[in-house]
């Protein structure tokens, strides 16, 4: 379930071969869009990654499915990582691709750009919960207005802490606004800054993720549509406002993370279950692996929401995760949509929130509501964003990445607030302006 973060990493934009894609719908005069049962025929062949979803979840959906459709066989077929991106390209350009495919959620539009490629499904989102999608999620299954993925699953940032040390530090309940998050780590300095190696908030330079809530709270964007195309809007008030908290924090901390990598060099998580970090921007999955140098982080950790300017709210999360789709020359389109229904049952999605993660295309998350950290990222998934859906975003992620550079920048005091924005705003443009 921990392998979202490789998709929300981003991909290369795809120049997927068109032979052969231009065209068929397959058997989809049996479409599901009203909602009775379709009467299909034939074998659906469905592709998830590896530690999507738990095996008890697809062994008992591809049963269902089986009784449900007599004479209909589930060939289902998980995927490594590695080399994915060309076997897709290569499957979805071929004359017998997979039926239901798993797709990142910042690679869909990449895929939905190409004529021929994907399945509109637009018409279906009923049959699949629509009316429950978050809509960060639904953003990201939308090209041209038209939907071609269906939300698969998500999760989000959420800051992870000590109880133990906020307790000794006098502070007697989480943040709920900046100014208290400031406050709270002038508290914890206060109480361990003797420590040489104490760091009351471990914040890496590049972890732009979490930029982005800072530029959302303040009411900026990285990118805004430009007609088909997209505007980079990092030099905007917002986006600069955004910037300027993220080195707030970084300097009221005096944070030992460098500046010029993400939250992944270092593993944030490991240098939190070292024990003398009081704070970190993380995912609920990072505890595990800190309690792995430390088990008692366990029961000392808690969460909370990413801070908001605004007192009592919280700011806006990047939404990563993966969406289904539907191949445009699936033989079978019709039981791939019955197919994706089904997953997208609040019985099956009620499963994907036990594992771990946000469902997406249910609104109950009861299952996440179980675990401390869980239920936090619940909560904040519902003032949740996506990524630009720029074809071309997967040349942002995957190269020389302006956000992180301008982070770097700026932090560093090689460039100014006004020079790192400009300069990253004109490599962006480069990469999904047009």
């Amino acid at each position: 379930m921990k392998r979202w973060l490789k998709l929300a990493a981003g991909a290369a934009a795809l120049t997927l071969a068109t032979a052969g894609c231009a065209g068929s719908s397959g058997t989809d005069t049996a479409a599901s869009s009203s909602g009775a049962p379709a009467q299909i025929t034939g074998d659906v062949t469905v592709w998830l990654m590896t530690g999507s979803a738990p095996s008890t979840l697809t062994d008992a959906l591809n049963k269902e499915f089986e009784a449900a459709h007599p004479g209909v066989k589930v060939k289902y077929e998980i995927q490594q990582w590695d080399g994915i991106q060309q076997k897709l390209t290569t499957a979805l350009a071929g004359g017998t691709p997979p039926d239901v495919i798993e797709i990142g959620n910042t690679q869909t539009a990449a895929f939905a750009s190409q004529d021929g490629v994907l399945t509109d499904l637009t018409a279906d989102k009923d049959s699949f919960n629509g009316a429950q999608w978050l809509k960060g999620l639904a953003d990201s299954g939308t090209y041209e207005g038209k939907t071609y993925g269906v939300p698969f699953y998500a999760a989000n940032r959420e800051v992870i802490y000590r109880k133990d040390m906020f307790e000794q530090a006098g502070i007697a309940k989480p943040p709920t606004s900046n100014d208290e998050w400031i406050d709270a780590i002038t508290k914890l300095k206060t109480k361990f800054g003797s420590d040489p190696d104490f760091q009351p908030l471990y914040m890496p330079g590049q972890n732009w993720y979490a930029l982005l809530s800072f530029i959302w709270d303040n009411g900026g964007d990285i990118a805004q549509a430009d007609g088909k195309n997209y505007k980079a809007t990092l030099d905007s008030a917002g986006a600069k406002a955004g910037l300027e908290f993220y080195k707030k924090l970084v300097d009221t901390s005096g944070t030992k993370a460098p500046k010029d990598a993400d939250e992944a060099k270092p593993q944030q998580a490991t240098v939190y279950g070292a024990g003398k970090v009081a704070m970190m921007i993380g995912l609920p999955w990072e505890l595990p692996t800190a309690a792995k140098t430390d088990p008692s982080l366990t029961a000392k950790t808690g969460a909370f929401a990413i801070p908001s300017k605004t007192a009592g709210q919280s700011a806006p999360v990047f939404l990563g995760g993966s969406n289904l789709a539907i191949p445009a020359n699936s033989k079978n389109v019709a039981a791939a949509k019955e197919y994706i229904k089904l997953l997208s049952s609040a019985k099956y999605q009620g499963q994907l929130a036990a594992a771990g993660v946000v469902p997406g295309t249910s609104t109950d998350l009861t299952g996440l509501d179980k675990d401390p950290l869980g239920s936090v990222m619940a909560k904040a998934s519902t003032n949740g964003k996506a990524v630009p859906a720029s074809p071309k975003w997967g040349d942002v992620e995957s190269g020389q990445n302006p956000v992180k550079d301008m982070l770097t920048a700026y932090l560093t005091g090689k460039k100014t607030l006004d020079q790192a924005t400009a300069d990253a705003n004109a490599a962006l443009n480069k990469l999904i302006g047009g």
